[in-house]
């Protein structure tokens, strides 16, 4: 006997980034929630994030400061220590010169101590063109040492100075740290209760209409997604004068409103009471 197959759910539209407003306003209504309910938590979720917006503000550039500390110290103590390992690199070039002096040193001493008794002319001045040779070579280390040792204190100045400004970076970034989370410890507590509501209504409202409010939120510099009507016939975002037919839809509450202006949502003043 074949088993009955249960329907399948009607499969959701993919959420388009670039949706019209049409669509967006028929899936709005479409919603199990009641319009108005759902326009007055879209309000409730914007004021939510406006009062978190305003926490933010009052860090103003500090996150941004701390964060560019932070990566300059962290650039200094890099710059800091391929520095050291130049330094110990060029104290080991020293070494091996002076190694290599103190055996030009004793071959040397050693072809002279044979050219003093050699009578052939021929072994003299081959012996002679070796001691001279080898004198040369001592030279040159001798000279890559001082040359090391010069590029030694270049190198351990800017060493110093890379020490000192990282000291002082690293003060700044205490201070900018201690009076972040002055000011984050201020506001924690309200703060965490805005989150918590911005949830609460976030979660009662569907994924399509987030992520347009979402979208409006991103494109505007004041981030109102959700305004009232101002001054009683314009749009609360750019102030465009608002049409009386448009007005009544407003007041009823049976329909999402998208300004035709700026793109917000423009709810009924009286949630704002």
């Amino acid at each position: 006997m074949a088993t009955k197959k249960t329907p399948a759910a009607p499969k959701q539209a993919p959420i388009d980034q670039h949706e019209t407003f049409v669509s967006l306003q028929k899936s709005f209504a479409d919603s199990d929630m009641p319009v108005d309910e759902k326009l007055r938590t879209l309000y409730q979720l914007q004021a939510a994030d406006s009062e978190i917006d305003k926490i933010i503000q009052l860090r103003g550039e500090l996150p941004a400061e701390v964060e560019a500390l932070e990566e300059e110290i962290a650039g200094l103590k890099e710059r800091s220590a391929s520095i050291a390992a130049i330094l110990d690199q060029f104290n080991r070039n020293i070494a091996d010169a002076k190694l290599s002096i103190a055996e030009h040193a004793g071959i040397i001493e050693k072809y002279q101590h044979q050219r003093e008794n050699i009578s052939n002319s021929r072994e003299y001045d081959s012996l002679s063109k070796e001691i001279e040779n080898q004198e040369l070579l001592r030279q040159i280390a001798e000279k890559t040492i001082n040359d090391t040792r010069f590029e030694i204190g270049a190198k351990k100045a800017e060493l110093d100075e890379l020490k000192d400004r990282l000291t002082i970076r690293q003060e700044d970034l205490k201070a900018k740290k201690e009076e972040l989370e002055n000011i984050v410890e201020e506001t924690a507590k309200e703060e965490a209760a805005l989150r918590e509501r911005r949830e609460a209504c976030a979660a009662k409202i569907d994924e399509r209409t987030m992520s347009a409010y979402e979208r409006i939120r991103a494109s505007v510099n004041n981030h109102l997604a959700v305004v009232g009507i101002y001054n009683g016939d314009s749009c609360g975002g750019c102030f465009n004068t608002i049409t009386p037919q448009r007005r009544m839809e407003i007041a009823s509450n049976h329909k999402l409103i998208i300004c035709e202006h700026c793109g917000r949502i423009i709810i009924n003043p009286d949630f704002q009471e």
